[in-house]
């Protein structure tokens, strides 16, 4: 019995450290502060274009690490990015949330021109707005957001010291044909036509647009730029985005910088068994700022990939664990 009265002290002494500790940990996080709105001038046509900030008040003073957040693909500026924001807060970085034409239904937004020009547009309004340091200029956004990461990397990789892109489409192709499958045009196959005007094979001019605004044709061009690529290995099966978009991307890089890439058999195994049948010694690494299973993570140069236990979602936290431990110089046309 006196056996028994201590196992139950035990248990009850466990569980009570198991419900106070998470409350413990939130008291250590800051709160998340109200975002201002403020307006920035599109130098492409002249449109004003709505973007959410914060920043530390030593920011106008001292050199400031600059986040730029990006919405997810069916939503804009007003979008709840709270946890983004807590980790920028907590690293005393500037936090830009911009609009880059909102919503990808329409022909300006989804990677367009314009949109792209909004992103740069926002990045040049924060360095004359704020002393920025230009050695820590970041980028990060999921899905929709984890696709304009990868095509503005490709595009403008001397803006950026590094990109954090998450369970991005590399390829507008063949995400619209993942989404027209059995015969069903479904909600995303439909966005991204509105945007491209058209249905892949439409025309010469809609291929030309498909091409233009799908990262896997630009991101060989990033060079030294550091690039973090990551997925669920769910995505594609409880989400919308296959990991072969985010492995792809990664094997533009690696080709173009002259290193291994992942090989269609093991992408396609990993997509179907949730995990490699003979993983190399890298892959299966513990990451405590996942705080998941990792079941590939490969490097090329200052790039990496991984594709961790969970489906179509960012890490915030374990992004910007990564993203503060980047540097490197940026150049900005002055």
């Amino acid at each position: 019995m006196l056996k028994q009265m201590r196992v139950w002290r035990l248990w009850c002494a466990v569980l009570l450290v198991g419900l106070t500790l998470p409350a413990a940990a939130m008291a250590d996080e800051p709160a998340v502060p109200e975002l201002e709105v403020r307006t920035v001038v599109s130098t492409k046509d002249g449109e004003k274009q709505p973007v959410r900030v914060w920043a530390p008040e030593s920011a106008t003073s001292q050199p400031t690490p600059l986040l730029i957040s990006l919405h997810t693909w069916s939503a804009d500026y007003r979008q709840d990015r709270s946890p983004w924001v807590r980790e920028a807060v907590k690293r005393g970085w500037i936090y830009v949330q911009p609009n880059f034409r909102g919503r990808n239904d329409n022909p300006a937004a989804c990677g367009s021109e314009l949109a792209r020009q909004d992103v740069i547009d926002a990045l040049d309004w924060a360095r004359r707005t704020w002393k920025v340091d230009d050695e820590r200029i970041y980028l990060a956004g999921v899905s929709g957001g984890g696709h304009m990461t990868m095509l503005m990397a490709g595009y403008y990789p001397e803006r950026f010291s590094a990109v954090s892109a998450w369970v991005g489409i590399s390829d507008l192709g063949e995400w619209y044909r993942f989404h027209t499958r059995n015969g069903k045009v479904g909600n995303y196959a439909r966005m991204v036509a509105a945007c491209c005007g058209g249905a892949p094979a439409t025309s010469a001019a809609v291929d030309a647009e498909y091409e233009a605004r799908s990262p896997i044709n630009v991101i060989g061009q990033v060079g030294d730029l550091r690039v973090d690529l990551s997925a669920g290995v769910k995505d594609g099966k409880t989400g919308s985005v296959p990991i072969h978009h985010t492995l792809r991307a990664y094997n533009a890089i690696a080709s173009a910088g002259g290193h291994p890439t992942i090989s269609d058999a093991e992408m396609d195994y990993l997509w179907e068994h949730g995990r490699l049948a003979s993983p190399q010694p890298g892959d299966e690494v513990d990451d405590p700022t996942y705080g998941r299973e990792i079941w590939l993570r490969r490097k090329a140069g200052p790039a990496r990939v991984t594709i961790f236990e969970g489906g179509h979602e960012g890490l915030p936290a374990a992004a910007c664990a990564w993203l503060e431990k980047q540097s490197r110089p940026t150049r900005h046309g002055e």
